[in-house]
């Protein structure tokens, strides 16, 4: 009996250890998981109401940081080797530190609080390019709940600038989460570390996913129809992300939607030996001298797709077969192709002999309207600006960014304050310097994304992508894009999966308002497209 006795109080004292214990490990589970909320900065969380396409939508505005941290097994073990040594007994795993915060990445979400089983909602996570650029561009001037009011023609109007609600914002049909890479915005590195191993091309895919990653765990979308919209370099990184995310993380997107498109760099580098470039740019100059009607009488009087057409068969066959004779061109048929070239692009024939029939687009700029003391923009080639530097070859500014970045940039610093209640005393980084840029993955090449895009749509034949292409975008014009998709080798049933549409407009086409319509009209089809109303009803994952 007393050794039963014994046996039993033996037993109580262990199960009182191990309730002790497991006391201590819920404690300190916690008190790990409120050290972990403490860090994470504060959110703005804030509810609106918009109408757009005639109804109410109801929506929460989310602004705030995403904490980006080091995760590697490598940071780990050394937490684990500091917090761990077995001959210090004062130290044990509880006082690690947890993994190294690295970044913090500002963004701003926009969900609809107004529908049923939100969670199934599509979701689009949305970027500028750059690389540098904030998200502002696309978030208020196309697609968010509030956009910067401009003319109808997209020109700026005197300031002080204004809001409007945006009766054509994607939010209706998606949620939207804008994000600034790191250095954008008012995203910035941590105290002690360096922003470098942020910028360059696969530093900002390993980030910029990672903030996909996290923003979809945290707040339960693995569920939900995914997309990526990017504009510029935001195209290069979406492309990019495609693959990436796919096969880090097993995050298989619906849909990616690029905007002013440039995947493949090799079409935008107008240097020499590389003549693909200025095939490719001459249809866009076409576009742009029809618009200052300085082309010849022959094309001047037709419409700018009719034109456009007979560009693009110039550039694709006698101008390119000109450009691939090089030296071998005689001098009566090089003295034949600039006077065709001229007719299409409205710069004298014996200039463009002289620059070998090979026009780089800041002398375009420059001289197409020279005689009238004016430059035209990059980004838009409607636009005018007068010449700081009269009769000098180089530009001065670009006007068509000029006429946007006041609006902008000025409502946006109001909107986020006054609006969305976020309190920040940093510049918002609308352009940050970020260079130099790594291309350390492409040395020595051109880089080209469009084979990280081919593979993420033949592994994921459920993948759409749409391209939109403005006429006169030159910084990135339409039939670089055009030619790149042509030479992506895609499997005919995938080859059905991408689309691209053209608008009579600019690199940020959303700035004039006929676009603006068309493209979210476009946007309605291609999300009934690219999001299945019942996976199950699928028979096949075959294309």
């Amino acid at each position: 009996a007393k050794d039963q006795a014994k046996d039993q109080a033996k037993d109580q004292a262990k199960d009182q250890a191990k309730g002790s214990s497991s006391k201590e490990d819920e404690s300190a589970a916690q008190k790990d998981k409120d050290k972990s909320e403490a860090d994470e900065p504060k959110l703005s969380i804030t509810e609106h109401t918009v109408v757009i396409a005639g109804k109410q939508v109801k929506y929460k505005a989310t602004a705030g940081f995403m904490v980006l941290k080091d995760f590697s097994s490598k940071a780990q073990k050394e937490d684990a080797d500091d917090g761990g040594d077995s001959k210090d007994k004062s130290k044990t795993k509880k006082d690690d530190k947890g993994p190294k915060s690295l970044a913090k990445m500002f963004y701003i979400a926009y969900t609809r609080t107004d529908m049923p089983d939100s969670q199934k909602r599509p979701v689009t996570f949305s970027f500028n390019g750059g690389p540098g650029s904030a998200s502002i561009w696309l978030h208020m001037g196309g697609l968010g709940p509030r956009r910067s009011v401009l003319t109808d023609q997209g020109d700026a109007l005197p300031p002080p600038y204004r809001l409007e609600d945006n009766a054509y914002s994607w939010l209706d049909e998606t949620d939207l989460v804008f994000i600034d890479p790191v250095s954008t915005g008012f995203s910035r590195s941590e105290p002690g570390e360096s922003p470098k191993q942020f910028h360059g091309y696969e530093e900002d895919i390993n980030s910029v996913g990672e903030f996909i990653r996290l923003y979809t765990t945290k707040n339960s979308r693995w569920m939900s129809p995914k997309f990526i919209v990017g504009e510029s370099y935001g195209t290069t990184r979406a492309a990019g992300l495609s693959e990436f995310l796919q096969h880090r993380y097993g995050l298989y997107l619906n849909g990616i939607i690029l905007v002013s498109a440039v995947l493949n760099f090799a079409t935008l580098d107008l240097t020499a030996g590389n003549d693909t470039a200025f095939s490719l740019f001459m249809p866009g100059y076409t576009a742009s001298a029809w618009y200052h009607k300085k082309l010849a009488p022959q094309w001047q009087n037709r419409s700018l797709v009719e034109v456009l057409k007979e560009a693009e068969e110039f550039a694709a066959r006698d101008y390119s077969l000109a450009l691939f004779q090089g030296d071998r061109l005689s001098a009566a048929e090089k003295q034949s192709i600039a006077n065709r070239m001229s007719g299409f692009i409205g710069l004298p024939a014996d200039y463009i002999y002289q620059l070998n029939n090979r026009v780089p687009d800041d002398l375009f700029f420059t001289h197409l309207l020279m005689e009238r003391n004016l430059q035209i923009g990059r980004f838009d080639s409607r636009y005018t600006g007068i010449r700081l530097n009269p009769g000098r070859d180089f530009c001065d500014f670009d006007p068509s960014f000029e006429a946007v970045n006041g609006p902008f940039t000025a409502t946006f610093n109001d909107y986020v304050r006054r609006d969305l209640k976020f309190e920040s005393e940093l510049p918002y980084e609308t352009l940050a310097k970020v260079w130099p840029w790594s291309f350390k993955n492409v040395e020595n090449k051109y880089l080209n994304v469009a084979e990280d895009l081919r593979k993420a749509m033949t592994k994921n034949p459920y993948l759409k992508v749409w391209i939109a292409c403005g006429y006169y975008d030159l910084a990135t014009p339409y039939s670089a894009a055009k030619y790149t998709v042509d030479q992506m080798s895609l499997e005919a049933s995938i080859r059905r999966n991408l689309r691209l549409t053209y608008y009579d407009s600019f690199h940020m086409m959303y700035v004039t308002k006929l676009a603006l319509i068309k493209l979210k009209s476009d946007f309605s089809s291609f999300l009934k497209d690219a999001v299945l109303p019942d996976s199950s009803a699928v028979p096949s994952a075959q294309p």
